[in-house]
């Protein structure tokens, strides 16, 4: 659908730890976004589109109050503010890379605390205040769940006896001397909209085609384009080793007996697949990284 003279979709960007991977991703898929050092209004190469820096933790509210058409934010503070927001599409990466994150409850290494239910009548640190409290409620569990400004990981023991804390390895908990008891929430990027901007037939077009572009973008980081040529005798075998998210483009060449076959794949299976091939006839093997895959 065409936009109106003036049409805008007003789109906020995270702010902080997803800012870097967010400009990437939007890169890929085809959209310019440069911020200044110390501007919180990014320049965006679509006109129809005005962009804000905001917070992750803040972004469902905007998005929900109008201010925000739209915005890129973690399911978990959608979930904490309890946000009524339309979820468009996951968007599965995170500042360590392409995975989900968790918010689990942790305790030092030599705390007596080993299930969700010893944390009765205790003192639990966290960002992600009042999700914590209802799952602590619906697990029966009454505890003094307080909000953490930050460096929550040393807060256990001296100034809570427990924290909930954000984690995608582990290894920050780990280096404080700290256990994991519980995960009590897996999260992931999630693209969102504000619910009467979805209704409006011009900006849910806008909508749906970033998100189109975005998830396209987000294959295309997992996989690679592979070329080769393959003579006759060879064709059958290359294709049974050949993964393929598709079947294969098999295109004649110009020298008889001969043909090039061009696939998708698994990045994480090159440096394995590359090899097999060649040994089984494969030549002229080239790999070529992808922008965006639209299935």
């Amino acid at each position: 659908m065409r936009a109106k003279k003036g049409n805008v979709l007003n789109l906020g960007l995270p702010k902080g730890s997803l800012q870097e991977a967010t400009l990437h991703l939007f890169r890929k898929a085809g959209f310019n976004i440069n911020v200044g050092s110390r501007s919180y209004v990014p320049t965006i190469d679509d006109p129809e589109l005005s962009g804000l820096l905001i917070r992750a933790q803040e972004m469902a509210r905007y998005v929900q109050d109008g201010i925000l058409d739209m915005g890129l934010t973690g399911r978990d503070w959608v979930l904490e503010q309890n946000a009524k927001v339309k979820e468009v599409c996951p968007l599965l990466y995170a500042r360590g890379g392409l995975r989900p994150v968790r918010w689990v409850v942790a305790v030092p290494n030599d705390s007596p605390i080993q299930r969700i239910r010893d944390l009765q009548g205790k003192r639990v640190a966290t960002e992600l205040v009042q999700f914590t409290r209802r799952y602590l409620k619906k697990k029966g569990v009454e505890a003094q769940v307080e909000f953490s400004w930050g460096a929550t990981e040393v807060k256990a023991p001296r100034l809570a006896d427990a924290i909930v804390e954000l984690t995608e390895t582990g290894s920050s908990l780990r280096a404080n001397n700290l256990r994991i008891v519980e995960t009590i929430l897996e999260s992931t990027t999630v693209l969102i909209a504000n619910r009467e901007a979805w209704k409006d037939p011009w900006k849910r077009e806008k909508i749906g085609n970033i998100a189109l572009l975005l998830q396209g973008a987000l294959r295309a980081e997992e996989t690679v384009g592979l070329k080769m040529n393959v003579g006759r005798g060879d064709l059958d075998r290359i294709l049974k080793v050949l993964p393929a998210m598709q079947n294969p483009t098999i295109s004649t060449l110009s020298e008889a007996g001969w043909f090039s076959l061009e696939v998708i794949v698994d990045q994480k299976i090159v440096r394995d697949l590359i090899p097999v091939l060649k040994k089984e006839g494969a030549s002229g093997i080239v790999e070529y990284p992808l922008n965006k895959v639209i299935p």
